[in-house]
């Protein structure tokens, strides 16, 4: 069965946007008692049916009808995945990738400000994007982080580009910024997986 091509899109998209917002509202909320329990028998049985055609293990990389790979189980880009935030990641002529991204109370780490292993993850995704090739994704060989202030939640914007390639090693750059400015910079190297001989 193959649901990606069952059900569209637009409706997988909106189902996890309804989930993280039940995300959201789950840390936020002052409900009562009896509001909460009735919250939770709901969302049980949510899930429970939702849980009714599962996929074996994880969602991977498929492929659209169009040929397009969808990674939508992916941890910062996933449409199906609740916990993205989700990153639409732009590449620029000029070999700049940025994201501009909302973070809100599910990010967060000190009071009011984004978790510091959040910032790491956004700052891995953008800066491997850069090194990315159609049908070949990037993977982290290092990456190197520098806090310089606390990323404060709400809009916080992406950075990167390549500042070199030697050999089979890509090394980019690149950075968070808030309306404070420059919150984290990185630097990573990557590198292209090699595929098994068929």
């Amino acid at each position: 069965m193959n649901g990606e091509t069952e059900v569209p899109q637009a409706l997988y998209e909106s189902l996890t946007g309804s989930v993280r917002r039940l995300v959201d509202a789950t840390i936020r909320s002052q409900a009562d008692l009896q509001t909460v329990r009735s919250a939770k028998e709901k969302i049980d049985a949510a899930a429970d049916e939702l849980s009714r055609s599962l996929i074996p293990g994880s969602f991977g990389v498929r492929q659209a009808v169009n040929g397009q790979s969808l990674a939508w189980g992916n941890a910062v880009i996933g449409l199906r995945n609740a916990l993205a935030p989700p990153l639409v990641v732009h590449h620029e002529a000029d070999g700049r990738v940025w994201a501009d991204v909302t973070l809100g109370a599910a990010y967060e780490g000190p009071a009011g400000h984004v978790h510091g292993g959040i910032c790491a993850l956004l700052l891995d995704h953008i800066l491997g994007a850069t090194a990315h090739k159609p049908g070949q994704p990037a993977v982290t060989g290092t990456l190197t982080l520098r806090y310089e202030a606390g990323t404060r939640l709400g809009t916080v914007h992406a950075e990167a580009h390549i500042d070199r390639v030697e050999g089979v090693k890509t090394f980019a750059v690149g950075h968070l910024s808030t309306s404070d400015g420059v919150t984290v910079r990185a630097e990573g190297v990557f590198f292209h997986p090699h595929r098994p001989a068929q």
